[in-house]
């Protein structure tokens, strides 16, 4: 993820101006000089390109974009304090304020355990950042001097990362988030270079609800940038909890995997067993489950929904499952299998409704029971969208609702 922010300190001194409305009253509150919370607001402003404030004989009163940038910090600075209440806990440190410790921590070290946590290493570490080993490394000690806990230890295959550390850095990155978003809304505001909206996108979404939504929204956004990340459900789930994307679209979870995630449903899908028009079974009177398990089988990885229906259709029956099966969420793949061979799959019928309506593959009549999976929207429970990204989510929603009316 991008780590670059403004420095963690400088955040903490605009709060303070924003609340006290005074630089001098934020002086004695941070214990730093007028002149350096001037320097610091200064600084602020022209990294971000926009005023914060409105300069009066009577005080410091922030503007909408101010507003804005407050909103996001303070939301960044709780998930970095709970972050550092989970960190010492886990280390056994006693005595110690988080709220205190926040007051210590640099940047540069909180940009170091980010970097650390993901390469498990101090000079990938550094090349990803730019900055040479010794810089990482020093951050990195720094920091576990401050808290007084072992974030990192050498292994004889690179490094390896304590709990605690593993919490901090996530509280980090959900925190660059935020802070991140401030920025893209302050932009907004002055309707400057729009940002990005990161998707993580499964097999269903990406041929369906998905390109329509991306369609409707690149009309009234079109200088937002859209990036879609394709992967396996748990990868994805990881890098959301993480704050690397901002929402997953694809089928729901029951139960849902995290207490941290809230789920959306925008409609439901027909799972079918598919084969090429050739298709021996396509000819066949009726379809047992037993002429099933004599086919070979283009099923999705453990862990899908659509993987439990298809284990699901044998075990009813008491019927041993496919003995070859090929293991992949590629629609291309998929379809390359089922037109060179006599293999089945199981997928949703908008998946590759292309493919139907144009007659290229054709579907099995065996009836499938219960089989309605819902498709939706995932996202972090504490996430606030900025105006673009709840545009693309309303687009999703108008979209999903138009496939539950054509059902």
């Amino acid at each position: 993820m991008e780590l670059k922010s403004p420095n963690i300190r400088h955040l903490r001194v605009f709060l303070e101006v924003v609340d006290s409305k005074s630089i001098s009253k934020a002086s004695g509150r941070v214990f730093l000089s007028q002149p350096a919370i001037t320097q610091a607001i200064s600084k602020l402003e022209y990294n971000l390109s926009a005023l914060l404030f409105q300069r009066r004989s009577d005080g410091m009163y922030v503007t909408p974009s101010g507003e804005a940038l407050a909103q996001r910090v303070r939301r960044a600075l709780d998930l970095l304090i709970n972050g550092l209440k989970g960190a010492v806990r886990i280390g056994g440190v006693k005595g110690v304020q988080p709220s205190q410790l926040l007051q210590l921590l640099t940047s540069t070290q909180l940009r170091a355990l980010v970097a650390v946590s993901e390469a498990q290493s101090f000079s990938m570490a550094g090349r990803n950042l730019g900055v040479s080993q010794s810089s990482v490394h020093r951050a990195a000690r720094e920091l576990e001097s401050l808290l007084g806990i072992v974030l990192f230890e050498k292994t004889s295959i690179g490094i390896s990362v304590s709990k605690a550390a593993r919490l901090l850095a996530k509280a980090t990155k959900l925190a660059l988030a935020e802070i991140a978003q401030g920025r893209d809304e302050i932009d907004s505001l002055h309707n400057r270079e729009a940002p990005r909206i990161v998707i993580g996108s499964m097999p269903l979404a990406r041929t369906s609800v998905l390109p329509k939504a991306i369609i409707d929204f690149s009309n009234s956004f079109p200088d937002v940038k859209i990036i879609v990340n394709d992967g396996p459900y748990n990868d994805l789930l990881y890098h959301l909890l993480d704050g690397d994307i901002d929402f997953l679209i694809g089928a729901l979870r029951f139960p849902p995997p995290s207490d941290d995630v809230v789920q959306e449903e925008l409609f439901t899908s027909t799972i079918e067993i598919v084969a090429r028009p050739q298709h021996p079974l396509l000819s066949a009177q009726s379809i047992t489950t037993n002429m099933l398990s004599q086919y070979s089988w283009v099923v999705p990885r453990k862990g899908a929904p659509t993987r439990a229906i298809f284990e699901s259709i044998f075990v009813k029956d008491n019927v041993p499952l496919p003995r070859s099966i090929v293991e992949t969420s590629s629609q291309i793949l998929i379809r390359s299998l089922l037109l060179g061979s006599d293999r089945l799959t199981i997928i949703s019928g908008h998946q590759i409704q292309h493919e139907l309506s144009q007659g290229v593959l054709k579907p099995v009549p065996y009836e499938l029971r219960n089989t309605h999976r819902p498709i939706g929207i995932t996202m972090r429970a504490s996430w606030k969208p900025t105006k673009a990204q709840l545009s693309f989510v309303n687009s999703l929603r108008r979209n999903g609702q138009d496939m539950n009316d054509a059902l």
